[in-house]
């Protein structure tokens, strides 16, 4: 059978629960399709009504401005390129994550999903009915394999529709950044066109969705597993594609190749693109950050100028008695550097009056990390009363080091609608610091060149709460901790595994126990981009009450594998 297509790849980036917005999108891309004479133009994953919908899609009343969209977007299709659009559908009475043909001005086919994941951050069991197995849906003569996102992740949809005579795979996705994750995709994709020895369309969707990042990078494989065509990676794109064939196989040209999206580039976009899209998305007008002429608020107050522009990011230094010369410097250099404004709040007054009101409750009591705390918890009052005052999200600074280990002040540092950091470990925030003064990302707002003073990256880390106070009087040095906790976190290795790798047995335990205890931080910690494969939140469930220790049945050092 001989066949022919022009398949138009529309990589956007749609909101959840904006269907009139995401509906225009569609329609824009729409346009472009019938411009470049497209037959067909495919979307990504439940793009009607943004991904991941979440408990959204237990709302008839969302359901039912979902399906007015798709039958408004079907009767737009008589006499222009058809649709496949992903879109909750109700299918006798289920709900289901579907992919929607729309052509000729009517609903022409629904493929539901039939394998739903139910793991790290998603849980589509809680609020999708699985569909059967795909059969191919035909297009001008054209038999295609149409699959949903984890489909393509497991065997047994795309041998299916090979068997049924599916002559191309195209696979809508909603699929997450992980730092790993481009090549495991790809490397999937290769499976499938391995197994059925058919080309294959894999359409990402692109954007920020709460701690979720979206980095596109839409591609094309030819029937042997080649690279046909890749779209950009974290920002939207779109491309019009001629399949052809004969045999019961469709291939293509071979088209332009985007730079993959890797290493260091891929996590700050990532970062930059999910703090752009929480910010826009949800309205603030802009980011404020407490600048304390760290490392790590220095990072942060780079990505936002590279997402917002310089006008929309405000800073505050709130020096104590304890601020060092050098970070006073330090962060009116980064200020400059980078055109932002920067404001100073000192928080002696405030120290001063809760020494007064406590005086009588501690009498008695030596200084100790209250006191500290106190001022942690000052400076975020003062952040918090100044965004409340004046609008703009406060953005928290921490980084993954120290939110694992709960080196962070509850209801102080850890003050903030969302973090560019949680999920990037301290050891990253140098390396980032560094690339990011060698490198400007594509579209990047903030200034060229080497912005982030020297000074800032390579001072010894400090909270400054106390005289000479260094991170590590209370951590191990960060280029070991860190080991530790992707051992512990990203990879849940044994503890023995972990001790093999050259670390001190009672420091990993020291640290596993740090990490354990510091869960109810972590529930209160704001949202943040999701840069590991196991981040904060979704992805690991721990108990907050919790009194294992690995001793506590005599399990510590009884087994080679604890």
């Amino acid at each position: 059978m001989a066949g022919k297509l022009k398949i138009g790849l529309a990589q956007i980036d749609p909101t959840v629960g904006d269907v009139a917005g995401n509906l225009e999108l569609i329609r824009r891309c729409h346009a472009k399709g019938a411009d470049a004479g497209c037959d067909l133009v495919v979307f990504s994953e439940l793009v009607v009504s943004g991904y991941p919908p979440e408990d959204l899609v237990l709302k008839p009343i969302f359901l039912d401005a979902v399906e007015d969209a798709v039958m408004l977007l079907a009767a737009e299709t008589l006499g222009q390129p058809a649709l496949l659009v992903g879109a909750p559908w109700r299918v006798d009475g289920a709900g289901r994550n579907a992919a929607l043909v729309l052509a000729d001005g009517k609903l022409a086919a629904v493929v539901s999903k039939h394998h739903l994941p139910n793991y790290g951050v998603f849980d589509e069991l809680r609020v999708f009915a699985p569909g059967p197995l795909p059969e191919p849906v035909e297009l001008m003569g054209v038999k295609l394999g149409i699959m949903v996102c984890e489909d393509m992740w497991r065997q047994g949809p795309a041998g299916a529709l090979k068997d049924k005579g599916a002559e191309l795979l195209v696979v809508i996705n909603g699929s997450p950044f992980e730092a790993e994750k481009p090549e495991e995709r790809m490397g999937l994709a290769r499976e499938r066109v391995a197994e059925t020895g058919l080309g294959l369309i894999y359409l990402n969707q692109v954007g920020g969705q709460d701690e979720l990042v979206f980095d596109g990078a839409s591609f094309v494989l030819g029937p042997e597993g080649e690279l046909r065509t890749r779209l950009a990676p974290f920002a939207e794109d779109f491309r019009a594609v001629e399949f052809s064939g004969t045999k019961g196989v469709l291939d293509c040209p071979p088209g332009p190749l985007a730079e993959a999206g890797d290493g260091l580039a891929a996590i700050y976009k990532a970062m930059v693109l999910g703090l752009r899209d929480y910010v826009n998305k949800n309205s603030f007008p802009g980011v404020l950050i407490g600048l304390s002429g760290g490392i790590d608020s220095a990072l942060s107050a780079l990505v936002a100028v590279d997402a917002l522009g310089a006008g929309r990011v405000h800073c505050v230094m709130m020096p104590s008695p304890y601020t060092s010369r050098d970070s006073l410097e330090d962060a009116a250099a980064l200020a400059r550097a980078l055109g932002i404004r920067l404001d100073s709040v000192a928080i002696d007054p405030a120290m001063a009056a809760f020494d007064g009101m406590l005086k009588d409750a501690f009498a008695g009591h030596e200084p100790d990390t209250t006191e500290e705390n106190i001022q942690a918890r000052a400076r975020g009052i003062i952040l918090m009363a100044l965004s409340n005052k004046f609008g703009s999200m406060v953005l928290s600074t921490g980084n993954k080091s120290e939110m694992s280990v709960g080196y962070a002040t509850l209801y102080g540092d850890m003050c903030g609608g969302y973090s560019v950091l949680k999920d990037v470990y301290k050891t990253t925030v140098t390396a980032l610091s560094r690339w990011r003064n060698e490198e400007k990302p594509e579209g990047a707002l903030g200034p060229d060149g080497a912005v982030m003073p020297e000074r800032i990256i390579t001072k010894p880390p400090s909270a400054e709460l106390k005289p000479d106070q260094t991170d590590q009087d209370s951590l191990p040095p960060y280029d070991v901790l860190d080991d530790i906790l992707h051992c512990l976190i990203e990879g849940d290795m044994a503890i023995a595994e972990i001790v093999a790798r050259g670390h001190d047995r009672d420091l990993v335990m020291r640290v596993w126990r740090m990490v354990n205890i510091a869960e109810y931080k972590r529930r209160q910690s704001p949202p943040g981009v999701k840069i590991t494969r196991r981040s904060f939140g979704r992805d690991r469930r721990y108990p907050i009450t919790n009194s294992f220790t690995g001793a506590a049945v005599g399990m510590v050092g009884s087994r080679e594998d604890d």
